[in-house]
């Protein structure tokens, strides 16, 4: 489907009639999404330099979003595609989209060079403007292409599967570090035949369009006259490679009583088979873009995200096949609906969202208290961090999106046993002591930018960014991170219907793979952070009381404050 189309209109009465040009979009609601997409995507592969050269801080927001909207669209296809109404592109909306992106290009190229070069002290967190003006052209966009009121209509009818969708965005986010830091590793004789392959196809591909091309496989360089590179061990592929395979499977395992085996293990490979010459696409376009266009862009947004666009693709048609190829699926489109939607997926989400009458379920109330809190902190992480240089100075900000979205599910939330017995102290304790265990041990708090940032802040600015940090790690995060990974994830792995799952009922499994996901999601500190969860999971499950495993995650996290505080370790912050 193409997201825009030209189209010229002219009268025949007579050969002096004059036509005229129509800028047509998709009308329905699916198309607009693609629209929305790729707009998008063509904004970060243009712009993305901006964000990513100059800047320590990796796009986590992409990879998220990314993910979350492969997810979703895939699993609700159906009921996306049924919404039927015609909608209206807002135009205003799409200047201001327009506005904010010209903003961010002119600051990045005329202003940002003129402070450095004056030596301004505002120049550090100047570097962080060019990425809040890209973050705010993205909502007029989306507002653009589809209403606020369809917004929050579809979610309705495709409810909780934008949950579903977002946790697997918080998956890829969490992994997205450790994957790279494992890309750039020497390559064994597998990864290394990748690599040999993609080096040997590109130029090749290459050869194609520049003739002149140079080649050196002793270092895996190619050159052409305006630009060269290195095909490192991240270009081989095995990146891509790993996602797919991980996506597809885990998407078959979830689709396991709607498809045929084994026939639908052959859609793995025809998938791995596509990613892989999307890479060598990818490469090849990323030369060509630095040779004719521009190496900042190529080196940029392009080298940095094209393959998480790639890899949307491949997902997004695996997902698709996966529920239309009458070989693959047991039973008719219309009743392969994934859980969550209703059996017969086209017709009844077409009434429901014509009409907006579709009523959210006592389910859906109380998976958005369990998960809400704990995404609205990750939301406003990738918005403050996308603002920000190496100081995440909108921090406040995660505290104010969780303490509002705790605030909404309060009545929901009284429904869970807030009381804590003398373990959940010790156990919060215990998890402060072998958290600093490894500092305490090498007797010198390791080097973290943190320190001379705030050092660089007023003390008024710098009290207050303290006060609202310590502020989360005692309230917000302890009660958010328990409600979704001890109190939502660690249940759902026992049953689809979790809230029906007695806290102390939780399994080994299930403690031990939330408690894994948990620790991921603390980066460097993943091990203890794995120790972390499996103590406060334990908490909960002993006397089946969700206020002894939010107690003891609130005590760990005030006595680290105060460690960070008193000896200046910032780097477990």
């Amino acid at each position: 489907m193409k997201p825009t189309a030209y189209v010229i209109r002219g009268s025949t009465r007579n050969r002096y009639s004059q036509s005229s040009t129509t800028l047509t979009v998709p009308h329905h609601l699916l198309g607009r999404l693609y629209l929305f997409a790729a707009i998008v995507a063509l904004d970060d592969v243009l712009l993305g330099h901006m964000i990513t050269i100059g800047s320590a801080l990796p796009l986590q927001p992409f990879p998220f979003a990314i993910v979350s909207f492969a997810v979703f669209l895939g699993l609700g296809h159906s009921a996306l595609k049924a919404q039927r109404k015609r909608l209206p592109f807002g135009f205003v909306l799409f200047g201001v989209h327009l506005a904010c992106l010209a903003a961010a290009e002119s600051f990045f190229y005329f202003a940002l060079p003129a402070l450095h070069q004056a030596g301004s002290r505002f120049a550090h967190f100047a570097d962080s403007v060019p990425k809040a003006l890209i973050g705010l052209s993205i909502p007029p966009l989306a507002l653009a292409c589809v209403p606020l009121r369809t917004w929050i209509r579809t979610f309705r009818v495709t409810s909780p599967l934008w949950l579903y969708a977002a946790l697997a965005g918080v998956c890829a986010g969490v992994l997205n570090p450790l994957f790279q830091s494992y890309w750039r590793a020497p390559l064994g004789a597998p990864g290394r035949f990748l690599q040999v392959a993609t080096f040997d196809s590109v130029q090749s591909l290459l050869r194609r369009f520049v003739p002149n091309v140079v080649a050196n496989s002793a270092t895996f360089t190619i050159e052409t006259p305006h630009f060269s590179a290195v095909l490192g061990a991240p270009c081989s592929g095995i990146q891509g490679l790993g996602l797919v395979l991980g996506f597809t499977s885990v998407w078959l395992w979830y689709l396991r009583k709607q498809s045929r085996f084994p026939q639908a293990l052959l859609l793995i490979p025809c998938a791995l088979g596509c990613i892989w010459l999307l890479n060598i696409v990818r490469i090849s376009a990323l030369f060509l873009i630095g040779d004719k266009l521009s190496p900042a862009v190529a080196l940029g947004g392009f080298h940095s995200q094209a393959g998480w666009i790639a890899f949307t693709a491949v997902a997004l048609a695996f997902s698709m096949a996966t529920q239309n190829l009458s070989w693959v699926r047991k039973m008719p489109a219309s009743a392969s609906c994934p859980p969550g939607l209703p059996a017969d997926g086209g017709t009844h989400a077409g009434k429901d969202a014509q009409d907006g009458l579709h009523e959210e379920s006592g389910e859906s109330e109380a998976t958005g208290a369990y998960l809400l809190p704990f995404l609205a902190i990750l939301a406003t992480s990738f918005v403050s961090r996308a603002a920000s240089a190496n100081f995440e100075w909108l921090y406040p900000l995660r505290f104010v999106a969780a303490a509002v979205a705790l605030w909404h599910f309060r009545l929901e939330l009284k429904k869970l046993d807030w009381r804590f017995g003398w373990a959940a102290p010790l156990t919060g304790v215990a998890v402060f002591l072998v958290w600093v265990a490894p500092s305490w041990w090498a007797g010198a708090a390791a080097a973290s930018p943190l320190g001379p940032a705030l050092a660089a802040l007023s003390p008024a600015a710098r009290l207050a960014w303290i006060v609202f940090r310590v502020a989360a790690a005692g309230i917000t995060v302890p009660i958010a991170e328990e409600l979704a990974f001890r109190g939502y994830l660690a249940r759902r792995l026992v049953d689809r219907e979790f809230e029906r799952v007695p806290f102390s009922a939780l399994t080994i499994l299930s403690v031990g793979i939330s408690s894994l996901l948990f620790g991921l999601m603390h980066g460097q500190h993943w091990l203890v952070g794995i120790f972390a969860g499996l103590a406060y999971a334990l908490a909960l499950r002993w006397r089946g009381r969700m206020g002894d495993a939010v107690a003891a995650h609130a005590i760990s996290n005030l006595l680290l404050a105060i460690w960070v505080l008193a000896r200046g370790d910032w780097a477990q912050w």
